[in-house]
């Protein structure tokens, strides 16, 4: 690192890049060797010796021909959620069976004894038995202590008897848009999407003065792996507000496009001080379930479940709930976002939005997720500008199973990255975290690819909706932005932006393929300060 001394006869910054390999991600997909940077912005952008004879900088930092980035996007995560999941709950990520999840639990309780047993990220097509467990180890490991085990979707969970006991389900008791399994009669302890609530509802709410500590945690991870903005896609207004005043005391930086709850007690509160806009948050939208997940078998779909026959999946809300808060989107100008897995939920989703919509816009509805989307549905997101929201590694996580649940002819069309971008000419990408990995490379292998981590299958899961390289840094960068309305301020490295880019040693747009998940991030930098190094 080289600090130079002010000379008046160049303009003053206060840094500049040089010697690096620049993806500029502009209109033209240009690379260049420098940039200068004053007051967190990006005032250019070019060659060496331009920028040297131009600018007179405070620091002056060769990169030694390191490969520089936009700042990457998560287009949809759970940013606050998985930061709360590092401080209050077990991991069963990985687990290759319920006794695994059993071991895990009484392992995390004895190092964090609470009342409340709680964990996540458990997955039963990862087990030798692939159907849903019912509570008895649970019970039996647990007897007095309620415990609440989320599955990795987050639209399925078992409840011990305590914790039934606490939330009043009975072997009678009937939820909307949501399943209380049943085995002989009673709760097997399986609670899909709304039952789900009944038993969390009950639940202790996480500390207040652990919230920040938790959003802390997340974003130090996610800076480590290259982000420096996420979209949260569901949050109530008392977490918009600590966001918020979190920013303004520099406690927490990361920037921060969140979605409103409409379930939220506040919801009509916060929808009166909507849109919010600051450098570092962005609330312009609504958040909206239409289904469960494919995992769970809660998605809805027009035919049933091939290894369910009687079971189709189930729409959380009735129809004139997703026309109320639609039309109330639309009158304040807002952007709706709306969970739709199965293809029956897509179509109820688009069809509702075109009856707003109408025709061609710039509201920039999404869909989010659209896994499963009925061939004669697809043209319709383009018909009515209506964005795909998709997260490529649920296509490389699902895949072992989804042909299970949906048959030969409906796989064909389905986690279809490539036609649905070609729709609107565009289409953002996100992980879910932390259903998924918090790594935006595994996104872009993932969307290349179409390979998992082990590097299978060989020749790429329905490898012809895979993106090119540029369409996947697109996603992750300029699209991601676009998504919420933010890409004439980030999302590229241009004149006027704000100085967000990461660094690589190495370059994951030319490395073959399956070298890309190995990388590790060098150097995240956010409104032109270093926010991660690796050592």
């Amino acid at each position: 690192m080289i600090v130079t001394a002010c000379s008046s006869s160049k303009q003053e910054v206060d840094l500049l890049i040089l010697h690096a390999k620049i993806y500029t991600v502009d209109s033209s997909f240009s690379t260049c060797e420098a940039m200068a940077i004053k007051d967190g912005k990006i005032v250019e952008t070019g060659s060496d010796d331009v920028l040297r004879s131009k600018y007179q900088a405070v620091e002056t930092i060769d990169m030694g021909q390191k490969i520089i980035y936009p700042g990457l996007i998560d287009a949809h995560c759970h940013f606050y959620g998985y930061g709360e999941g590092l401080y209050s709950r077990a991991d069963l990520k990985g687990t290759n069976s319920f006794g695994e999840v059993i071991d895990r639990l009484i392992q995390y309780h004895q190092d964090h004894p609470t009342q409340w047993v709680m964990g996540r990220g458990w997955d039963q097509n990862d087990w030798p038995e692939k159907q849903f467990p019912t509570n008895e180890k649970l019970n039996k490991a647990f007897p007095e202590n309620p415990v609440f085990i989320i599955r990795i979707d987050g639209h399925a969970a078992i409840a011990n008897n305590k914790a039934l006991e606490i939330a009043g389900i009975t072997g009678k008791t009937k939820v909307s848009g949501g399943d209380i399994i049943l085995e002989k009669g009673k709760p097997s302890g399986v609670l899909v999407d709304s039952a789900m609530e009944l038993v969390r509802s009950k639940i202790p709410a996480f500390e207040d003065h652990l919230k920040g500590s938790a959003l802390n945690e997340a974003e130090k991870n996610c800076f480590a792996v290259g982000l420096t903005s996420v979209m949260d896609a569901g949050l109530d207004a008392a977490t918009v507000e600590l966001v918020d005043s979190l920013h303004k005391s520099g406690v927490l930086r990361m920037r921060m496009d969140i979605m409103l709850t409409p379930e939220d007690a506040r919801f009509e509160e916060i929808l009166e001080k909507t849109p919010i806009k600051t450098d570092r948050l962005h609330v312009h939208s609504i958040k909206m379930y239409a289904d469960g997940a494919l995992g769970s078998r809660g998605a809805k779909m027009l035919e049933p479940y091939s290894d369910d026959p009687q079971n189709t999946g189930l729409v959380i809300n009735p129809m004139e709930y997703y026309r109320k808060i639609c039309s109330l989107a639309y009158e304040k100008g807002l952007q709706v976002n709306t969970h739709a897995i199965g293809d029956s939920a897509v179509r109820l989703v688009l069809d509702v939005y075109a009856e707003q919509l109408k025709g061609k816009n710039d509201r920039r509805w999404r869909v989010e997720h659209a896994q499963i989307v009925h061939p004669d549905d697809v043209q319709k997101f383009g018909k009515y500008n209506i964005i795909p929201s998709m997260q490529p590694t649920h296509a490389t996580s699902d895949m072992y199973w989804a042909q299970d649940r949906v048959g030969a002819e409906r796989i064909k069309g389905a986690y279809a990255l490539k036609d649905l971008m070609l729709q609107n000419g565009w289409i953002p990408l996100g992980t879910d975290f932390p259903i998924e990995d918090i790594n935006p490379l595994y996104t872009f292998y993932a969307a290349v690819a179409r390979k998992d981590l082990k590097q299978y299958p060989e020749n790429g899961f329905q490898i012809e909706n895979a993106l090119s390289r540029e369409e996947a840094l697109k996603g992750m960068t300029i699209w991601a932005a676009k998504a919420s309305f933010e890409e004439n301020e980030k999302g590229s490295i241009e004149q006027g932006k704000y100085a967000d880019f990461v660094v690589f040693d190495e370059d994951f747009m030319t490395i073959p393929i399956d070298e890309v998940p190995r990388l590790k991030v060098q150097q995240t930098w956010l409104n032109g300060e270093l926010v991660y190094q690796n050592k």
